[in-house]
């Protein structure tokens, strides 16, 4: 059990200074000759991050391999809902997840994963493996750790994603991705290299719902008793009524029962793609984007 995890995701912030200062300077007895550091770890402040997650009691370090693979079934499956560094999106961040903060190898977040939460709109998904979960758990370990022990932060938030290669990015775009159907890069994307920072342009193009008190316009088509179509942005939507404005900047609105309503999904095709993007899709259409100044 991780009941450690808890600690340092709750004390950590109270007490990241001192145990920074402690990773520094290790105590000296009086009169004793300071002794060197161990081979290839010469230099102030050595071992840093370490110390830090030992004084913040945060279990056992998470094995790196892993959580690698853990991130990118995350990605593919969860970070949707509970966004790319699992902070939250439309649904709740886990980082500080009691339930995920208690895990071990994946045997509480496991049920959870399998079953889903239907109540709170998460489905089940029975086919993960639990070599998958244990995996997915792992990303999330590493997450929690990062988060609590400032000594890593910046490989958690590191803008270091520009690896990849730009061409075949191009080619991934205009073609398998499917991306020119809804954007183009002398149009919407025109300049977006220089809008964001890699790190964020990464994050934007995979999950653009992105929550972060984001907004994003709704379009439905509202079909008649008449079977006239009326197109545009939903202004209001509840059990009862349904009001738009149309493609003419008129509000018009009608009680449910007597449309048809069919409510357009732009994000739909980003869903789809998630789940059959490699690790090197990401980054070779990331860096392609990043090159359109």
């Amino acid at each position: 059990m991780r009941f450690t995890r808890v600690l340092g995701a709750v004390l950590a912030p109270a007490i990241l200074t001192a145990a920074l200062l402690a990773a520094q300077e290790p105590p000296v007895t009086a009169g004793a000759r300071p002794q060197p550091p161990p081979a290839g770890q010469a230099g102030r402040g050595r071992g840093r991050g370490e110390s830090t997650r030992e004084f913040l009691g945060l279990g056992r370090q998470p094995d790196a391999a892993m959580a690698a693979r853990g991130e990118t079934l995350y990605a593919a499956t969860c970070a949707f809902c509970h966004g790319p560094d699992a902070r939250g999106a439309q649904g709740p961040g886990l980082i500080r997840s009691e339930l995920v903060l208690h895990d071990d190898k994946g045997e509480l977040i496991g049920p959870v994963v399998l079953n889903g939460r239907p109540e709170k709109g998460m489905p089940p998904m029975p086919s993960t493996t639990p070599q998958q979960i244990a995996e997915i758990a792992e990303y999330l370990h590493l997450l929690v750790e990062k988060t609590a022990n400032r000594g890593l932060y910046g490989t958690l938030y590191s803008n270091d994603v520009l690896t990849g290669d730009a061409k075949a990015g191009e080619t991934f775009f205009n073609g398998a991705g499917g991306c020119t159907a809804c954007h183009s890069p002398a149009g919407d994307l025109a300049h977006v290299g220089s809008k964001y920072q890699p790190l964020n342009l990464q994050n934007r193009w995979l999950w653009p719902s992105g929550g972060r008190g984001e907004t994003r316009a709704v379009r439905a088509t509202v079909t008649l008793p008449s079977g006239e179509r009326v197109t545009g942005t939903i202004k209001r939507l509840d059990d009862f009524d349904v009001s738009i404005v149309d493609s003419a900047g008129a509000y018009r609105s009608w009680p449910r029962n007597r449309v048809t309503l069919e409510i357009g999904d732009p994000l739909k095709a980003h869903r789809e793609l998630l789940a059959r993007l490699s690790g090197a899709d990401i980054h070779n259409v990331t860096t392609y984007l990043a090159t359109l100044k």
